[in-house]
């Protein structure tokens, strides 16, 4: 479906159609490569990496108390539904292989935000059983809290590539912009392997920015040395 309604908001992420903007909120094991799978996602707004499922007060990554490694994206419902996301969750980990791996820290887990998300998980669920794919061992409860993760953990991939976050400062001069922003999105799942910057630069061409900054910015992300 193409959007015509995404902006680019002070931040540098897209906000899409503001109205409809969602969030999900799920672990899948160590949150390094679900943060870059979803991320390379079309209608994916932005991305971050934290701590969420427990009960302790302020994780953190070496004292996670029994939290466990969480994704938190947000999305827009007219691009891609949180069912297409449960289908991503689900065809992209083995529940049973790591849950209860270093205590809680890796679960399969899926935090529903309200009563439709929680009502559409459940009919995923009952979806795959038709299709004898089985429940899933996936913990599911409400959400309650989600504890950004450190910095380091944030967009993991793309940070492996030091003049990739260079020519980013020049866009996002702090971390938090950086982090914010679709487009560091996108490249993370371009540093695992997911997607490619041609992909990447026509998605853009949708944007509704205007011309010389989507031009600036194609630019400046073709001289990266991957």
């Amino acid at each position: 479906m193409n959007n015509q309604n995404n902006i680019e908001d002070s931040t540098g992420s897209l906000s899409f159609s503001q109205k409809g903007v969602q969030t999900a909120t799920f672990g899948m094991g160590c949150f390094w490569s679900p943060e870059s799978l979803f991320g390379h996602l079309r209608g994916v707004v932005r991305t971050r990496v934290g701590y969420a499922g427990g009960t302790s007060l302020n994780p953190t990554y070496h004292q996670i108390g029994d939290h466990t490694e969480t994704i938190e994206i947000d999305f827009d419902p007219e691009i891609i539904t949180l069912e297409e996301i449960l289908d991503v969750f689900w065809s992209n980990h083995n529940p049973i292989n790591i849950n209860d791996y270093k205590g809680r820290q890796y679960r399969s887990l899926l935090l529903y935000h309200d009563d439709f998300q929680q009502e559409i998980i459940h009919h995923v669920i009952k979806k795959r059983q038709e299709q004898k794919k089985g429940a899933p061992a996936t913990e599911i409860a409400p959400y309650s809290v989600f504890t950004v993760a450190e910095d380091r953990h944030q967009k993991y991939y793309l940070k492996r590539y030091p003049n990739a976050i260079e020519k980013l400062t020049i866009l996002y001069p702090s971390q938090e912009d950086l982090v914010s922003s679709t487009l560091a999105a996108r490249l993370n799942g371009l540093a695992k392997g997911y997607i490619n910057l041609e992909h990447i630069t026509n998605e853009m061409g949708e944007w509704t920015i205007s011309s010389s900054h989507r031009e600036m910015m194609i630019d400046l992300i073709k001289q990266i040395r991957w």
